[in-house]
């Protein structure tokens, strides 16, 4: 198995979220929240828009979800489901990571 190293976990804040390019799926969000990490590709199920509302944000205001800025749906940090919004009942497409000697891999 080989990992892709994507961001360093203490560059992340808690919560926090950035972007990380990768050269097969482009780029991804990877959101951090405690010692757990996510990783999503940063494309939105409804219009395939990218979903930060500034570069490399991809949190609402309070931390709790993942936050579309193109029509304001949020989705589960654990799933990526959209839990409101047009394209409620959707989800992102996750990406598996984990960490490793400090830092997030993308698994794979």
């Amino acid at each position: 198995m080989s990992d892709r190293r994507l961001v360093r976990l203490a560059e992340l804040e808690d919560p926090g979220s950035c972007s990380a390019p990768d050269d097969e799926l482009g780029e991804l969000i990877v959101v951090r929240r405690g010692g757990a990490v996510w990783a999503y590709r940063n494309v939105c199920p409804h219009t395939g828009a990218p979903l930060d509302w500034q570069p490399g944000r991809f949190l609402s205001v309070d931390g709790l979800h993942i936050l579309c800025a193109l029509h304001g749906a949020l989705f589960r940090i654990e799933d990526g489901s959209c839990l409101y919004g047009p394209c409620r009942g959707e989800a992102l497409q996750a990406v598996p990571v984990s960490v490793r000697e400090g830092w997030v891999c993308r698994e794979g």
